[in-house]
């Protein structure tokens, strides 16, 4: 295949999806509609956080979700110190405000031993697509040693195993097959909401939780590059865009098979949207695991 991957800024070959600014803007729309499928609630941890707690947000990303945490907590009289990590600084934000500390650090390897036993919260989204079985294991070890005592982890991530929920016509079904294929090479886990409860058991966590919540795909509900509050599922737009960024590392595997060049790969994103739009079935499933450190 011919690699046009290059328009796009690829922080690791592990993470699947491009660290640059039009993958950022179609995580923080992203994050409005996640936040509106979870009932408008940027947490659903049982915590009760004070001034002067430290919060961790792993795979801050632009930090979008910290920055309105802390703004909201600000609301409410509570000025937390946040720590935001992510494996690149490319989408890190110019400005916020000075209790929130942006750094290029992996949740693999947090640092040791100053973070040890520090944060009351650890809040982390979407790292489906970055992770395998060794590195969501050492991910968990190592929230588990810098959560303190009586501290929460929350985990939230997206169903990336049964893609039968929106393969609705032949264009998405064969693209459903090569993320398959893409994620099985990758040795990406795709029940996470059963595999990620079990390795929180095991590391020492207790009180593990797991919220399910479906967000529907096309149909057509696109949101828009603004907070909409009604918005409560992926428009085939964004749903589209999420998959055309996925466009590099499949070009550099050659295509798993299933497409030969690049212009075919986007050819099949294409009509899969139009599939997306058209269908009033197609939807995702969102899990919240929640994880307590007695």
């Amino acid at each position: 295949m011919n690699d046009e991957s290059s328009q796009r800024y690829y922080a690791s070959k592990q993470y699947l999806l491009p660290a640059d600014n039009v993958e950022t803007k179609r995580l923080d729309t992203q994050h409005d509609m996640i936040t509106n499928v979870f009932g408008g609630r940027l947490s659903m941890a049982p915590t009760t956080l004070i001034t002067g707690d430290r919060v961790l947000e792993s795979a801050a990303g632009s930090g979008i979700w910290a920055l309105e945490f802390f703004e909201k907590n600000c609301a409410d009289g509570i000025i937390l110190n946040i720590d935001c990590i992510d494996i690149s600084s490319a989408q890190f934000p110019t400005t916020h405000p000075p209790q929130i500390h942006f750094s290029v650090n992996s949740v693999v390897d947090l640092p040791n031993p100053e973070w040890s036993d520090t944060f009351a919260y650890a809040h982390q989204r979407l790292l489906v697509a970055a992770m395998n079985d060794s590195l969501w294991r050492s991910a968990v070890s190592e929230l588990f040693r810098v959560i303190r005592p009586d501290g929460w982890v929350e985990l939230v991530e997206i169903e990336a195993q049964d893609f039968s929920s929106w393969s609705v016509g032949p264009s998405s079904t064969k693209l459903a097959s090569l993320i398959n294929a893409m994620y099985g090479a990758k040795g990406v886990i795709g029940d996470l909401s059963v595999y990620l409860p079990a390795i929180l058991k095991e590391a020492g966590f207790t009180d593990v939780k797991c919220d399910k919540r479906r967000a529907s795909i096309g149909g057509e509900v696109d949101a828009t590059p603004h907070k909409v509050t009604d918005v409560q599922g992926y428009g085939s737009g964004m749903w589209r865009e999420l998959w055309m960024g996925m466009k590099g590392p499949v070009v550099e595997a050659g295509g798993y098979g299933i497409v030969e060049t690049v212009q075919e790969y986007e050819a099949l994103v294409e009509s899969s949207a139009v599939e997306w739009k058209a269908s009033k079935e197609a939807y995702t499933t969102f899990f919240v695991i929640l994880a307590h450190k007695g």
